[in-house]
């Protein structure tokens, strides 16, 4: 479950099947640990629908409970500055 915590903070909100694959888990296995990891409220899911190229694709979308990554480098605009 580590690994999935570790992986969801690095890349942000994640497709449980992309989860799998990153972290070498099965998907079954995958989606069993989400479901620990929600229970204890350590994680936030949505079960979501996806069309791609015309493929329905339907998954369980997840990120971090409580969360927010850190401000992306570089220059902001000046209506980003005046709403902070």
């Amino acid at each position: 479950m580590e690994e999935i915590l570790q992986y969801l903070k690095k890349n942000g909100e994640q497709l449980d099947s992309k989860i799998a694959v990153a972290t070498k888990i099965p998907l079954a296995t995958v989606r069993q640990h989400i479901a620990d990891l929600t229970a204890k409220q350590e994680v936030v899911t949505c079960y979501t629908t996806r069309f791609v190229k015309g493929k329905k694709i339907e998954g369980i979308t997840c990120r971090i409970s409580g969360y927010v990554p850190p401000a992306a480098p570089g220059r902001k605009s000046k209506a980003q500055q005046l709403t902070l």
